[in-house]
């Protein structure tokens, strides 16, 4: 019977795949459905992607390897001293474009640069001539891998909550203008923020009922951590890794997991991050060594770009961190609360500039409203119905749904002065996988009101028939 009742699923997983895959693979690679408006789609962080781009210049004129791997920009000042201009920006696709020769490097020395290397061997293997076409396909892989991750992502909602709860998930990436611009652009590999979430989901559900083998675990653990740094780097880190343990911590609720089991789990989860962590660090100072001839300032440079992000002292840096150094972190997590997840103006082209601002938003503060409604209607349905093994998994699904807010505020907290600066970017970090889950509860809460309603409209017209009998 359950060999049937799997067989049957089979079809309706792959259409829900395919569905998911299209429709995410028009918004990331086309803006389809006209979500985000077409200048911020189209311009989105052409600085930032302009040093892949540069990578892919280096790499065709000195090698794969040159500057050790990493990503940079021909300019003649050290990209983190002064921030590439929109004349360099331009020159960056240009030198590219038109194989016009580099002058000088300055690489940078933040992250391994792996999609910058992935894209240059991509660019030898790919025999067309025209190199703007193959930016256009670079773009479209992109796309492709992130519509991929996030499919399956929305596949493990239906597997655990059905097709409601996977629907719902699917629709909040749709309308999330952030995903939207992230989906294609080269430097940012959105994908990639996905993949320690992604090997936890997936590994935990096809063995929890078996024995764990922590240690394999905890290598597909550090194997995916890895992936994560090694594609883009340390941004919205400590997101990735909380975001992560959420469906460590939803199983363990659905498992009724002992607190042994729990510690030795939690255990290797840890070891495997912090082994993969160390492992791309050591392979970042040895990339700065191959490029600046020196390895330990790379220590230095690390160091002093950490303090930059988080709680450094102003005094330190120059005057534009001082801002940002001294900012508040309350008011830091208060303004992204205030942030637009969805933010449509239908009269952006009028004349008259009132009429220009008027908008339709949805705030993040209106969805965190809605999830905490959410979470009490569930709580009341707990309350009506007895214990059943559905109901402890929605428990298990509203708690986690709860602790993934970590993820966002971990970043806005932690990575305090980033926030404060980078409000064009890190509104990102509350689909890591906060609203994901929260319209998932969503699902399982008008499922759960459906099937009421139909089971109270069936009484009812029981009833009528048995006095129409009587």
């Amino acid at each position: 019977m359950q060999k049937q009742l799997s067989q049957a699923e089979t079809p309706k997983r792959l259409i829900l795949c395919a569905v998911s895959f299209i429709v995410l693979l028009l918004n990331f690679a086309f803006n389809t459905w006209h979500i985000q408006e077409e200048q911020s789609f189209s311009r989105f962080q052409r600085d930032t992607e302009s040093l892949i781009i540069g990578r892919l210049a280096k790499s065709r004129q000195a090698g794969i390897f040159s500057a050790g791997g990493l990503t940079g920009a021909d300019i003649d000042h050290s990209v983190h001293d002064t921030w590439i201009t929109p004349k360099e920006i331009d020159h960056q696709y240009l030198s590219y474009f038109d194989d016009i020769p580099l002058q000088q490097y300055s690489p940078y020395l933040s992250q391994n640069g792996g999609q910058g290397l992935m894209y240059s061997v991509l660019d030898r293997l790919i025999r067309i001539s025209s190199t703007r076409e193959k930016y256009e396909i670079f773009q479209m892989i992109a796309a492709m891998l992130s519509a991929i991750v996030l499919t399956l992502v929305i596949l493990w909602f239906y597997l655990e909550f059905g097709l409601t709860s996977a629907m719902l998930v699917l629709v909040s990436t749709i309308l999330s203008q952030c995903l939207i611009v992230f989906g294609r652009n080269l430097w940012w590999s959105l994908w990639a923020f996905y993949l320690p979430m992604l090997a936890v989901m997936y590994y935990l559900r096809s063995r929890r009922t078996f024995k764990l083998e922590l240690l394999r675990f905890g290598i597909v653990t550090a194997l995916a951590v890895f992936a994560k740094c090694f594609f883009n780097g340390y941004e919205y880190i400590t997101t990735a890794l909380v975001m992560m343990t959420v469906p460590f911590l939803y199983y363990s609720i659905l498992d009724r997991t002992d607190l042994r089991q729990f510690i030795r789990v939690a255990v290797a989860i840890f070891t495997g991050t912090g082994v993969a962590i160390l492992v791309s660090l050591v392979i970042l100072l040895l990339q700065i060594g191959l490029a600046e001839g020196n390895a330990l300032g790379g220590v230095q440079h690390l160091t002093s770009t950490l303090e930059k992000r988080t709680y450094g002292d102003a005094s330190d840096y120059n005057s534009e961190f001082s801002d940002s150094l001294e900012a508040s972190a309350v008011g830091v997590v208060l303004n992204y609360i205030n942030g637009s997840y969805l933010d449509i103006r239908p009269n952006s082209g009028a004349s008259d500039s009132a009429e220009a601002d008027s908008s339709f938003k949805v705030r993040y503060s209106y969805l965190i409203i809605s999830f905490v409604v959410v979470s009490l209607l569930a709580v009341l349905a707990w309350r009506r119905n007895k214990p059943t093994d559905q109901r402890q998994k929605d428990i298990a699904l509203v708690i986690a749904m709860w602790f993934s807010i970590l993820a966002p505020l971990s970043w806005f907290i932690i990575f305090k002065s980033h926030s404060y600066i980078h409000t064009h970017v890190n509104y990102i970090v509350w689909q890591m996988p906060f609203t994901l889950f929260g319209f998932a509860v969503w699902g399982v809460v008008i499922k759960h009101l459906i099937e009421n309603a139909k089971t109270r409209t069936k009484s009812s017209q029981t009833l009528k028939t048995d006095s129409n009998v009587s």
